[in-house]
């Protein structure tokens, strides 16, 4: 349900150790509960039974999921995660979504921090509220500041207050910056007439760097989904690059396109629509996608884990 007097409560957790951790979370989820509130939890695998365990009888009342999972791609949180279990409740929902935790790459990480800063715009005005815990035993002192940045309140072990660091346009702007290059890729040059070759080039490419079905059959999709998209919004031609790195392999494609809505590949189309699922698609296959766009070129790249 949206409704546009309660935007969404998008609240960040700092925590140290499982106590803190417990404290924030359990009281959120029962209050949530105490309401007849739909709630799920999206979390690193390994804090889901420190949550399962201190929810005792009402575990079974709360959807769990693993977030190294579910948000491998933090491109495919909204979408996967807030939006699917919103979409499926006409009333308010409450979700523990932590994006953030110490096994994030750099590649990663500005995803993440993307991720959250989007939040605030993607759900503003659902009946929503999302609690992201960040592990400060774990974490660096600047991945705290950019949640600051990226959500309006702050729990901490001496209460909530205030993020007087919001700056969530701020914190997108920083984190939407130029990809570095590889230093040896495959180019490839495409218009229309290229699409179909291109396809079966990207498949025996990704067989010979050693990514394996079914992902390999996922890769060549989401290549396909980005050279189409190209021909059909970014100009009508464009560059592949492939390259491969250690235990992922990486696609590239870069067209003269404008994307003019930050949140394209994120937010489901209308059911009637009859485009805008290319990179919705893409962001569900890949394990990271990274954009950078400005007036007149867009690159879009996509990472998988061989």
């Amino acid at each position: 349900m949206v409704s546009a007097d309660r935007p969404v409560r998008h609240t960040a957790l700092f925590y140290r150790g499982d106590t803190e951790y417990l404290d924030g979370v359990v009281p959120f989820l029962l209050d949530g509960l105490g309401r007849s509130e739909p709630v799920a939890v999206a979390v690193p695998a390994r804090n889901l039974p420190l949550i399962e365990n201190a929810l005792e009888a009402r575990a079974g009342e709360v959807r769990l999921a693993d977030m190294c999972r579910v948000g491998r791609n933090p491109g495919a949180i909204l979408p996967n995660v807030l939006l699917a279990f919103a979409g499926e409740h006409a009333g308010p929902v409450r979700i523990v979504s932590e994006p953030m935790w110490g096994g994030r790459t750099g590649e990663e990480y500005p995803a993440c921090v993307l991720h959250e800063a989007l939040i605030n715009h993607a759900l503003a005005g659902r009946d929503l509220a999302v609690l992201c815990p960040y592990d400060t035993a774990s974490l660096p002192p600047e991945v705290l500041a950019d949640a600051e940045r990226t959500h309006p309140e702050v729990w901490g072990p001496a209460g909530p207050c205030v993020s007087s660091r919001f700056d969530p346009d701020g914190a997108r702007a920083d984190f939407t910056r130029p990809l570095d290059q590889p230093a040896a890729a495959v180019e490839r040059k495409f218009d229309i007439g290229q699409l179909s070759s291109l396809r079966g080039f990207a498949e025996i490419w990704a067989a010979r760097h050693g990514l394996r079905r079914p992902r390999r059959d996922d890769f060549t999709l989401a290549i396909a989904e980005l050279t189409t998209n190209s021909v059909l919004y970014g100009g009508g031609s464009g560059v592949l690059r492939l390259w491969a790195q250690e235990r992922q392999v990486v696609g590239e494609v870069t067209d003269t396109g404008t994307i003019t809505e930050p949140l394209a590949g994120r937010i489901p189309p209308a059911a009637a629509s009859l485009g805008g699922r290319g990179l919705l698609l893409v962001n569900r296959l890949a394990d990271l996608v990274r954009t950078y766009w400005v007036p007149g070129r867009t690159t879009t790249r996509v990472h998988f884990t061989c």
